[in-house]
């Protein structure tokens, strides 16, 4: 071969991924590939159950911008590396208002057009379009050459057709997107908002429209609003419908089932060197066999990593007579996730001081589900608990003041031992609802439909000089996901025993 047979023009970095694809460029090839194809079979797209509570949800968010367009992207893929994305998952506002879940719609934007009053979806004052890729045609270069969208790559997309009939929302391509949010933008009084942190290109379109209507000078005010509605996405799912509370009520079920095969498997992690991964793999292959995936990283923590409270290495031993602390949970194909977390005595029996320590912590989750009722406020939850730790801290001769004066804000000694809260909100996300507001969140007053985590600990790291050697590399915590009721509270996850009792025995029947 001759050096005037080898491709002369220098290649840019951006091309160069395509050296590994080999891909023909004849047009021989282009012309065959494109043709011969059968039609397409029908994907048997139904209406999605969730469509008929998504309106009710998107008028939630609506009502509070009223004459504004609002922008709610689903996101876009993200480079694991190289030329390789993770798996998608759609921001979850974009879900909660859609009702899309596991994968979809990478690169979909909703946007709720402000229309006259009362002539929009429903007699509301928005009317809602989604724009999305469709499948592209079998004649374009995307179905065979694009391997992140091409039908030859990732399988067929839905038409426009099929999104309209899943979500009951008009469907629009994207390429119409820009046109659509620009008008009547500036001088036409429509206000553009977007929802923040979902897709940085969309975020940027915005921008670039706000420019071209002459509203750089109200640029301060613009980012405000999008502040207001990027909470607003979030406060409205602090009340969970009824939908919801069934796909939590699945979350935590299958849960409780990843866990009893956690249990099964004990056995098999005390003999692997890498024990807690084995822990950890087993959840992880249930989550994506029963669900869509983990609602988070799986926790794995044996003896003393038990008392890192974010420990997902999950890479060490797992040894008789130490407890393995294990929080997880299965995000289900609507992408409502459970966050439950049982500390397990490894050879099922616990030691008389790991069952104290247990026993402290499940008698403050208890104190907290007392106050778990409407009328309570979610601050509260976090203080019932805190007293029992404290005064069993202080009979225990831990603390270096007294428990009423360790409760106080110029003591919380007693939290050098429990550095997080005692709740969280639940749902899409594991920790849901977080750009709320303070007085909707930590300050609001509890409502039926509320989902929440109750889970204390109490961690004892192994060089922790300031506790007897005994309850070094101790450490424990509880988590169950609550129901606010009418009348009170339900454990959601209680089906899991709790009870050091109740826990040794179930872990036997199910090793059994």
């Amino acid at each position: 071969m001759s050096t005037d047979d080898i491709e002369s023009t220098p290649q840019t970095i951006e091309s160069r991924n395509d050296n590994r694809s080999a891909r023909p460029a004849s047009d021989a090839f282009k012309a065959f590939v494109t043709s011969g194809w059968a039609p397409r079979r029908d994907l048997g797209v139904q209406r999605l159950p969730v469509a008929d509570f998504t309106p009710a949800r998107r008028e939630l968010v609506a009502s509070r911008f009223p004459g504004a367009r609002l922008v709610v992207p689903a996101g876009t893929l993200k480079v694991r590396s190289n030329d390789c994305d993770y798996r998608f998952r759609p921001h979850s506002a974009f879900a909660h208002l859609t009702g899309f879940g596991t994968d979809q719609e990478p690169d979909a934007v909703l946007v709720l057009h402000p229309v006259e009053p009362g002539t929009g979806d429903g007699g509301s004052d928005h009317h809602a379009v989604l724009y999305v890729r469709p499948l592209a045609a079998r004649d374009t270069e995307e179905f065979y050459a694009d391997a992140r969208y091409g039908e030859f790559w990732v399988g067929a997309r839905p038409t426009l057709d099929d999104v309209a009939t899943a979500t009951g929302i008009e469907a629009r391509h994207v390429d119409e997107l820009r046109d659509a949010l620009a008008k009547d933008v500036g001088e036409g009084g429509v206000h553009l908002l977007v929802v923040e942190n979902a897709d940085e290109g969309i975020e940027a379109l915005v921008e670039a429209i706000r420019a071209e209507a002459g509203l750089d000078a109200d640029a301060l005010a613009e980012h405000a609003q999008d502040d207001a509605l990027t909470e607003a996405v979030s406060e409205v799912r602090l009340v969970k419908d009824d939908h919801e509370i069934e796909q939590m009520r699945l979350a935590v079920d299958t849960t409780i089932d990843g866990f009893a095969e956690i249990v099964r498997n004990l056995r098999r992690a005390v003999g692997h060197r890498r024990g807690e991964r084995v822990i950890e793999t087993t959840f992880d292959a249930h989550a994506r066999l029963e669900g869509n995936a983990v609602g988070y990283e799986t926790i794995a923590a044996a003896g003393d990593h038990a008392t890192t409270l974010h420990y997902t290495t999950n890479d060490g031993e797992v040894r008789e007579g130490e407890l393995v602390l294990v929080d997880a949970g299965v995000e289900v194909d609507s992408l409502y996730t459970a966050d439950v977390t049982r500390t397990l005595p490894v050879d099922g029996e616990f030691t008389e001081v790991q069952r104290r320590v247990y026993q402290a912590v499940l008698d403050a989750a208890d104190a907290a589900f007392a106050v778990a009722r409407p009328g309570s406020r979610f601050r509260d939850l976090h203080a019932a608990a805190m007293e029992v730790l404290a005064a069993r801290l202080e009979e225990w001769g831990l603390l270096p003041v007294p428990a009423a004066e360790s409760l106080t804000p110029e003591g919380q000694q007693h939290r050098r031992w429990m550095v997080h809260g005692t709740s969280h909100h639940l749902g899409m996300d594991v920790h849901d609802c977080a750009q709320a507001r303070r007085e909707m969140y930590m300050d609001a007053v509890l409502e039926p439909g509320m989902v929440f985590t109750i889970e204390p600990g109490l961690y004892f790291k192994s060089d922790d000089m300031n506790v007897p050697e005994e309850y070094r590399g101790i450490g424990v915590r509880i988590e169950d996901d609550v129901l606010v009721t009418e009348d009170g509270n339900v454990n959601l996850s209680g089906a899991l025993p709790r009870h050091p009792d109740e826990l040794v025995a179930w872990m036997a029947s199910v090793r059994d």
